[in-house]
């Protein structure tokens, strides 16, 4: 690895470990009045918990290309799939409706959760996939996953919180699994948003409160469940496409 690869590196992920965890742990106490914003200002601070791994991606990224092309962008080989995947949770949000403090009408809040998570998985992935995959992939597949999956894990900081070591050793394996799996779609679509609607899953699943609060746990299943479903299938047609145009040059 160059020494540039390494300050690459090092200033993407010590602006995403300090600035984003100020967010993420709550200094300024912001999430106590989150289930009350307004879904546009819930849609506006959505990033604030990944600001640093966007923003770091951002100046590391434009360090790399200085040196080469990108490999992944924000649509990769197809702008159109990459707009079906993305608008998929953020219709089912939107129909089943997710529930909030401010009696809001549940449709209209549901759109702007299934937004405000969008682009909150889009500013985690932009930096684990669209840059650091980008920069270590002159590295071993295998090496690869374990650096990004524990990176990953590292930025969560879970042990401040929870020192069971059972628990952090299986977080530590879901981030790496989840680095193999998302990577491979990264790898397939060259597509920032793929990455992000896989992402979403974690997110929704693990970590996300409005919609472990406003959902219902049958709504949000049957949503994880018929985005995955389709996404796989858009994922199927995806390869075909490529496999075809690779075929054809």
């Amino acid at each position: 690895m160059t020494n540039k690869a390494i300050i690459r590196i090092l200033i993407f992920y010590i602006i995403g470990i300090t600035l984003s965890n100020v967010f993420r742990f709550d200094l300024f106490e912001l999430s106590k009045g989150q289930e009350y914003l307004s879904p546009l200002l819930l849609i506006l601070t959505s990033p604030l918990g990944a600001i640093g791994l966007l923003i770091g991606s951002l100046i590391s990224m434009y360090l790399l290309k200085k040196e080469r092309k990108l490999s992944f962008s924000l649509f990769g080989t197809s702008r159109k799939l990459s707009v079906i995947m993305m608008l998929i949770p953020i219709v089912l949000f939107t129909v089943f409706g997710v529930q909030n403090l401010n009696e809001l009408n549940i449709h209209s809040y549901g759109l702007a959760v299934g937004i405000s998570a969008f682009i909150y998985c889009f500013c985690e992935e932009i930096g684990w996939r669209g840059y650091l995959q980008d920069e270590l992939s002159f590295v071993k597949e295998w090496q690869r996953v374990i650096v990004i999956g524990f990176l990953w894990y590292l930025w969560h900081l879970p042990f401040v919180s929870n020192h069971n070591i059972v628990d952090n050793l299986q977080f530590l394996g879901w981030m790496i699994f989840g680095s193999w799996g998302i990577g491979k779609i990264t790898e397939l679509t060259k597509s920032i948003i793929a990455a992000t609607c896989f992402h979403m899953v974690i997110n929704i699943l693990m970590f996300n409160s409005i919609t472990r609060n406003g959902l219902a746990g049958s709504s949000k299943l049957i949503i994880l469940g018929v985005s995955i479903v389709l996404w796989i299938l858009i994922l199927i047609i995806w390869g075909k496409e490529k496999k075809t145009i690779a075929n054809n040059v």
